[in-house]
């Protein structure tokens, strides 16, 4: 079944030059693109987005590293979407990422691990929701 994702090149990689490889990989990994903004997130579109981490330790850095610098933001569409993006970019933590992964080859740590992914088709139609307008989303 062909379903969407969302991700984000997160401020880490695109200072580092990574954006281009990653959207390589995005392609190579068959994923239609049919959204892509790069955009610098603000204190509250961070604190929205972020919201469910918010009594986490580590929300207050979460939110300054995303606010830091530019991010760009993708909808993606492909079949099992969700699973394929995550198996694309690897786990968290790029110690642990297999080796090929998005996060074992650009990541530098947990928390500046270079591309945000959707954990569930469910948060995936949210997490598009949040950036995107229905009219900025390509449907054929």
């Amino acid at each position: 079944m062909i379903d969407r994702t969302f991700a984000i090149i997160k401020p880490d990689a695109v200072k580092n030059g990574h954006t281009g490889y990653i959207y390589d990989r995005i392609q190579k990994f068959n994923f239609k693109v049919i959204g892509a903004k790069l955009l610098r997130m603000s204190q509250e579109q961070a604190e929205g987005f972020y919201g469910i981490h918010k009594e986490r330790p580590f929300f207050n850095d979460l939110i300054q590293f995303m606010t830091s610098g530019p991010c760009m933001v993708l909808a993606l569409e492909k079949e099992n979407a969700v699973e394929s993006w995550r198996k694309v970019i690897g786990s968290t933590n790029p110690q642990e990422a297999e080796e090929g992964t998005i996060r074992k080859d650009f990541a530098t740590n947990v928390q500046e691990n270079a591309v945000h992914g959707s954990d569930s088709i469910e948060n995936a139609q949210k997490e598009i929701a949040f950036f995107f307008l229905d009219s900025e989303l390509l449907t054929n």
